[in-house]
């Protein structure tokens, strides 16, 4: 099962494409869509489009995976994250791609194992977990391949549930 885990932003929109064999996961890409501030929003949310299309296009992924959007402090940037998420949304319901949205406190406690971790903790276990010689930079990648592992794990639930 190839899971492409995204981590929306409009500045930074995190991916990571992660395969599961078994019980193997492994890395097949990660990665960001930048964008400039300079650039007018609609703009921006073309590119990310734009990347994330040629991306589903290129792998074909089974199931692509994406954090619900949480904001305890500023809300202001709620609306623009909101907007990106949106645009990921749509490309995946373009290519019929089975979509699975998870919390990240629900992301955390599939990958670190506790709902509260920190963010060094869940870039520790990315990178332990896909074996990667580096921790995956910017967060925002580490997140999108915290996202895509989690996906494996609510995926691989739900085929034995349906087999029982």
């Amino acid at each position: 099962m190839l899971v492409l885990g995204i981590d929306p932003g409009t500045a930074i929109c995190g991916y990571g494409l992660v395969e599961m064999q078994g019980n193997h996961l492994r890395a097949i890409d990660y990665g960001a869509v930048l964008t400039s501030p300079k650039s007018k929003p609609e703009e921006r949310l073309l590119k990310i489009y734009n990347e994330i299309d040629a991306l589903i296009l290129k792998y074909k992924p089974d199931v692509m995976g994406v954090e619900q959007l949480f904001f305890n402090r500023n809300v202001t940037t709620a609306i623009p994250v909101g907007q990106a998420r949106g645009v990921v949304l749509l490309t995946a319901a373009k290519h019929e791609i089975e979509l699975v949205e998870r919390t990240p406190l629900q992301v955390k406690q599939a990958v670190v194992g506790y709902g509260r971790a920190t963010k060094d903790q869940v870039i520790f276990m990315v990178q332990k977990l896909l074996n990667l010689p580096k921790a995956p930079h910017p967060d925002d990648v580490a997140d999108a391949l915290a996202v895509a592992i989690c996906t494996t794990h609510c995926m691989n639930s739900i085929v034995w549930r349906n087999k029982l």
